[in-house]
C-alpha cells in the first residue's frame, strides 16, 4: 500500500455519520470476539486445564500452573502491541485490525485442538503455552485499533468518552459469552465436558471471527489516518519514537491501568478458584453471577464514558479507582458469608466500581498521545500493564490465599494496586473535549524523523 492508495473521502455529514457508527460497531464487534477468544481461557483454566495438563499436581498447585500458561498471554501482549501498533501507525488503522482479528481467533481455534496430558505428556502444556502466547500478541493490537477506529472518526471533541466506551464494553460482553459457552457446553456435555465439551466455545471461535472480518472489511480508513498520510508525516519506527520522546507517558498509562486491570481478573477469573475451593459454591452459580455482571456492564460500561465528558475523564477514572479500592473488602465480606444470593449479588457488583474506570480509560490513554504515534503509544501504555497487573493478578490472589487462607489479603493487594493507579493518574493529561487531531499542546515537538514516505505492506 502506498500513500496515494490512501485517500481522505470526502463524505457529507450523513455518510460521515454512517461511517462512525460502523466503526464504533466494527471496534465493539472485534473486541467482543477477542475478549471471548481471550477469557474463554480465564474461564476453563481453573476448571479444566489444572486437570488436563496438569494432573499429578496438587489441585491448587495445578491452578496455579494453569494460571501461569494464562499469564503468558499478558506477557506477550506488550510484543503484540509494539508490532501491531507500529503497523497501525504505518499502514493504517483498518488493515492492522484485521491482522489482530484473524492471528487470535486462529490461535483461540487452535485451543480446542491440543491433546491433554494423557495422549502426548507434557508436550500439551508446551503447546497451549505457544499458542497463548501467539494469542496474546493479537489482543495485544487488538485494543488500540478497535479504539482509534471509532474515536478518530468522532466529528465532535464531546463524546469521545462515551465513544470509545464501546469498544471497552466489547470486554465484558466477550466474558458474557465466554460463560455462556462454558455454561451451555457443561450442561449438553454432562460428564464428558472434561473429554470433549470445554473444546466446543473455543472451536466456536472461527464463527465469530468470521462475522467480525464481515464488519471491518466494510469500514473505511479513519480520517485522522488519512489526513497523517496526505501531509506525508508517517513515522519510520514509531514504537521507538514514542518511546523516546513519550516514555513517561508510556509508563503512566501502564501504571495508572493497575488498579483497574488486576481487581477485574480476581473478580472475573480467580472468582472461581475462591467460590469453589473456599466458599464451596456451584460453578454454574458463579457462572451466571458473571453472565449477569456482563449485562449490567452494558450499561454502567457506556454510562461512565458519558460521564467522563462532562465531569473530565481523569476525575471518573480516579473515583472509579477509589471505588475498586474500598469496595474489594465489602466485596469478599460479602462472599464469606457463603450464602448463594449474597455471593450472586457480590458478584454483580464487583463490576461496577470496575466500569466507572474502564468506561472512560479508552479515551483517556488514547488522548494522551498525537495522531501520529498514537496507535503504538496507547497501545503499549495500555498492554504494558498486563505485565504488572492483569496476568499476575490471580496468581498473586491464589498465592495470597494459599499463605493466609483469608480473602481480605486478597482485597488489601487490590487496594495497593488502586493506590498506585491514583498516584500514576493524577500527572496525566486530560484532554477531555478538547481538540486532539492535530499535535497536542503539550510539549510533543514534531522532530526530523517525521519525515515523508511511501508506506508499503511490510512497513
Amino acid at each position: 500500500m502506498t500513500t496515494s492508495e490512501i485517500s481522505a473521502p470526502r463524505l457529507s455529514d450523513a455518510e460521515h455519520r454512517v461511517q462512525l457508527r460502523r466503526a464504533v460497531v466494527a471496534g465493539t464487534v472485534g473486541t467482543i470476539i477477542e475478549a471471548y477468544d481471550f477469557l474463554l481461557y480465564v474461564q476453563v483454566a481453573p476448571l479444566v486445564f489444572a486437570k488436563l495438563y496438569f494432573p499429578s499436581s496438587d489441585p491448587l498447585v495445578g491452578t496455579l500452573q494453569a494460571f501461569g500458561i494464562y499469564a503468558v498471554g499478558f506477557v506477550s501482549r506488550p510484543v503484540g502491541a509494539a508490532l501491531f501498533g507500529h503497523y497501525g501507525d504505518r499502514i493504517g488503522r483498518k488493515v492492522t485490525l484485521i491482522a489482530t482479528l484473524l492471528l487470535t481467533g486462529l490461535s483461540t481455534f487452535a485451543v480446542g485442538f491440543v491433546p491433554s496430558y494423557a495422549s502426548i505428556g507434557i508436550w500439551g502444556a508446551v503447546i497451549l503455552t505457544i499458542v497463548r502466547f501467539i494469542q496474546g500478541m493479537g489482543i495485544g493490537g487488538e485494543w488500540g485499533g478497535a479504539t482509534l477506529i471509532a474515536m478518530e472518526w468522532a466529528k465532535t471533541n464531546a463524546h469521545r468518552g462515551f465513544i470509545t466506551s464501546w469498544p471497552q464494553w466489547g470486554g465484558p460482553a466477550g466474558l458474557f459469552l465466554a460463560n455462556l459457552m462454558v455454561l451451555l457446553f457443561s450442561w449438553i456435555s454432562g460428564d464428558q465436558f472434561l473429554d470433549w465439551g470445554w473444546r466446543v466455545p473455543f472451536w466456536l471461535s472461527i464463527v465469530m471471527v468470521g462475522i467480525g472480518l464481515y464488519i471491518r472489511l466494510g469500514i473505511l480508513e479513519t480520517p485522522t489516518f488519512t489526513r497523517i498520510v496526505e501531509e506525508r508525516r508517517i513515522e519510520r519506527t514509531p514504537v521507538l519514537e514514542v518511546l523516546r520522546q513519550q516514555p513517561k507517558l508510556v509508563a503512566l498509562t501502564a501504571l495508572a491501568r493497575t488498579g483497574q486491570q488486576g481487581p477485574f481478573y480476581i473478580f472475573a477469573a480467580f472468582i472461581f478458584t475462591y467460590g469453589t475451593t473456599v466458599l464451596h459454591s456451584s460453578r454454574n452459580l458463579l457462572l451466571a453471577a458473571v453472565m449477569a455482571a456482563t449485562m449490567l456492564s452494558a450499561v454502567t460500561t457506556p454510562l461512565a464514558g458519558h460521564i467522563s465528558d462532562r465531569i473530565g475523564r481523569k476525575r471518573m477514572y480516579l473515583i472509579g479507582v477509589a471505588t475498586i479500592g474500598v469496595f474489594s473488602f465489602v466485596y469478599f465480606a460479602l462472599l464469606n458469608t457463603a450464602i448463594p444470593a449474597v455471593i450472586f449479588a457480590a458478584v454483580i457488583l464487583s463490576f461496577i466500581p470496575h466500569d466507572m474506570a474502564y468506561g472512560p480509560q479508552a479515551a483517556l490513554i488514547a488522548e494522551c498521545f498525537p495522531a501520529r504515534l498514537r496507535y503504538s503509544g496507547s497501545s503499549l501504555g495500555f498492554h504494558f500493564a498486563s505485565i504488572i497487573a492483569g496476568g499476575p493478578a490471580p496468581l498473586i490472589a491464589t498465592a495470597l490465599l494459599a499463605w493466609t487462607g483469608s480473602g481480605y489479603s486478597i482485597a488489601l493487594y487490590i487496594l495497593i494496586s488502586a493506590a498506585i493507579s491514583i498516584a500514576a493518574t493524577i500527572p496525566l493529561p486530560d484532554y477531555t473535549n478538547r481538540d486532539i487531531s492535530e499535535e497536542p499542546a503539550y510539549g510533543f515537538v514534531p522532530v526530523a524523523s517525521a519525515v515523508p514516505v511511501e508506506v508499503s505492506p511490510d512497513g
